[in-house]
C-alpha cells in the first residue's frame, strides 16, 4: 500500500559517486539456504577477503536482525515474508551507500527472494544458494533446533515441517557439503571480479 503526501527524495551524492570514491562496485549478496547450510560462515568469510581488499562491507545476519529489527516477528510464513521485506529494504540502502552488502538469511520462499531480486538494479542483486542435503545441516546443529523441531518443540522449522524452496537461477551454487571453505570462498570471489563489482 502506497502512503499519500510522501515524496521520494533524490540524494545529490549518489550510489556511483559512492562507488568511485570507494573504488569498487556496490551489490547485495544473499545467501541463501537452510540453517546449518554455511550461510553465516560464508558470508564473513567473504567479507573478511574483501576487506583485505580494501572494500567497504557489512553482514545482514538472520539471527541478528531478530535481535533488533525484527525482534517482534514470528516464524510464521507472513512473518518470514516480513522479515526478508525489511531485511532487503536495509539491505538496499546499505547497497546505496556503496557498501558491498552480504545477507545470510534461510529466506524459504523463492517468491520473497526474487521480490529482492526485482527491488534492486540489475545485476545488483547476486543469489548464492549453499546448498546442503537436509542430513548434514542436522548433522552440524551445534544449537540443537532440529532435534527440538523433530521433538515438536519449534513450529514452523524450515527443513522440518516448514518447506524450503531452492533458488530456480542462483548466480552461484555452493556445494557446502563437499567443496572446502576456501574453495568457496574464492569462488564467489571470483563471481565478484567477474560481475566488476570488485577489480
Amino acid at each position: 500500500m502506497k502512503i499519500k503526501n510522501i515524496v521520494y527524495h533524490n540524494p545529490i551524492v549518489t550510489r556511483e559517486k559512492r562507488n568511485i570514491l570507494n573504488k569498487h562496485g556496490s551489490a547485495v549478496i544473499w545467501f541463501t539456504g537452510l540453517s546449518g547450510s554455511g550461510k553465516s560462515t560464508l558470508a564473513h568469510l567473504v567479507e573478511e577477503e574483501l576487506h583485505k581488499l580494501g572494500c567497504s562491507t557489512f553482514v545482514l545476519d538472520g539471527d541478528n536482525l531478530r535481535h533488533g529489527l525484527s525482534s517482534g516477528l514470528t516464524f510464521s510464513d507472513n512473518d518470514r515474508k516480513e522479515n526478508i521485506r525489511r531485511a532487503g529494504a536495509v539491505a538496499k540502502l546499505m547497497m546505496e551507500a556503496g557498501i558491498i552488502t552480504m545477507t545470510a538469511f534461510i529466506s524459504p520462499f523463492r517468491k520473497d527472494r526474487n521480490l529482492i531480486r526485482r527491488l534492486l538494479p540489475q545485476g545488483c542483486f547476486i543469489e548464492i544458494y549453499c546448498k546442503a542435503s537436509l542430513n548434514t545441516c542436522e548433522s552440524r546443529d551445534v544449537k540443537g533446533l532440529y532435534k527440538r523441531a523433530r521433538a515438536g518443540e519449534i513450529e514452523n522449522y524450515t527443513g522440518i515441517n516448514s518447506p524450503y524452496e531452492a533458488p530456480s537461477k542462483p548466480e552461484l551454487t555452493v556445494d557446502t557439503e563437499n567443496e572446502l571453505l576456501e574453495e568457496s570462498v574464492h569462488r564467489i570471489i571470483d563471481l565478484l571480479k567477474s560481475e566488476t563489482i570488485i577489480k
